[in-house]
C-alpha cells in the first residue's frame, strides 16, 4: 500500500487582476499536514504551484498518479485557484460545467467533465480524495470587493472576463440535464468541494497568513480532533463553522456513504 498526493495552488496568474494569496498556502498546508500526520512520504506528495500549474502540467501529474496506482493504495489530489464555468453541452450538469483555473486560464480550462474521465478509470480498490477550494458559481455578474479586516476575496472569475459565454449563452445553448447522470454511488472518488455550485469559495487572511476559508476551517477542525476524523464528521463541522465566521459557502460532501465514513486520508 503506497500514499501518493497532488497538490495545487495557484496565487500568481499572467493577469495581475486574478491574483490570488492563498492558494499556494493551501496547497503547501495540506502536503504538510498529510506528510506530518497521515504518513505520506515526502518524495510522494507532488506540489504544483504557480506558473507550473498549467492544465497540461496538472493532468500530466493527475494521469501520473493514477497510472502508478494499485489495489490498497490511497490518493489525494487537492487544488486551491480560481475557479468559473462554461456551458454544458452534454446534458450531464444543469446549465453548467464546474471548471477549475488553472495558470493559462485565459487558454485552457479543466472542466469536471475532464476530471470525471480520469477518475473513472481508478484501479478497483484505490481510494481517490479530491479536495477543491475554488468557486464554482453559476452567477455571472462580478461583483466588487467589499472591504473586510480579512481582506477576503472570490476565488471565481467571471467566464466573460476570460473571453466565454456568460450565463445568459450557457441557458441558451445548454442542454437539458439528464436526471441521475452521475449518482453519489457511482463515484470511485471523494469529493470535499468549498462551496455548492451556486456559490463563491473565499480566500482571506487568517492571523498573518491567507489561505481558503475551507481549507483554513478544515485544517482547524482536524486538529481540534487530534487528526482522527471521519470526512463526514468533518463536513458536518465545516458547514456551520463557516456560517459563524461570516462566509457564505457551504462545503460539499460528495461519493460513496462507505468512503464518506471513513478516516480522512486512509
Amino acid at each position: 500500500m503506497v500514499k501518493r498526493a497532488l497538490c495545487v495552488g495557484v496565487n500568481m496568474y499572467p493577469r495581475a487582476d486574478l491574483e490570488l494569496r492563498g492558494c499556494v498556502n493551501d496547497a503547501t498546508a495540506w502536503a504538510g499536514l498529510l506528510v506530518e500526520q497521515y504518513d505520506f512520504a515526502r518524495p510522494d506528495v507532488k506540489v504544483v504551484t504557480d506558473a507550473k500549474a498549467t492544465k497540461r502540467n496538472v493532468l500530466d501529474a493527475l494521469r501520473d498518479l493514477l497510472a502508478r496506482s494499485t489495489k490498497g493504495d490511497v490518493l489525494v489530489f487537492t487544488n486551491s485557484s480560481h475557479g468559473t464555468y462554461v456551458a454544458d453541452t452534454d446534458g450531464d450538469e444543469s446549465l453548467y460545467d464546474e471548471a477549475i483555473c488553472p495558470y493559462d486560464c485565459d487558454t485552457d480550462l479543466i472542466v469536471d467533465d475532464e476530471l470525471r474521465g480520469l477518475f473513472a478509470g481508478i484501479p478497483k480498490g484505490v481510494r481517490m480524495t479530491v479536495i477543491s477550494d475554488s468557486c464554482h458559481s453559476g452567477s455571472a455578474t462580478r461583483e466588487p470587493p467589499l472591504p473586510t479586516p480579512d481582506h477576503r476575496v472570490k476565488r471565481y472569475v467571471d467566464p466573460i472576463a476570460l473571453g466565454r459565454k456568460g450565463l445568459g449563452d450557457v441557458r441558451r445553448q445548454a442542454r437539458p440535464r439528464r436526471a441521475n447522470e452521475v449518482p453519489e454511488s457511482d463515484m470511485k472518488e471523494l469529493l470535499l468541494s468549498g462551496c455548492r455550485a451556486d456559490q463563491y469559495s473565499y480566500d482571506a487572511k487568517f492571523g498573518r497568513r491567507f489561505h481558503g476559508a475551507m481549507t483554513q476551517t478544515a485544517h482547524a477542525t482536524i486538529a481540534a480532533a487530534r487528526h482522527r476524523i471521519t470526512w463526514e464528521q468533518l463536513h458536518r463541522q465545516l458547514v456551520p463553522a463557516l456560517r459563524a465566521a461570516n462566509y457564505d459557502q457551504e462545503p460539499q460532501l460528495e461519493g460513496r456513504t462507505a468512503n464518506k465514513r471513513r478516516q480522512i486520508f486512509t
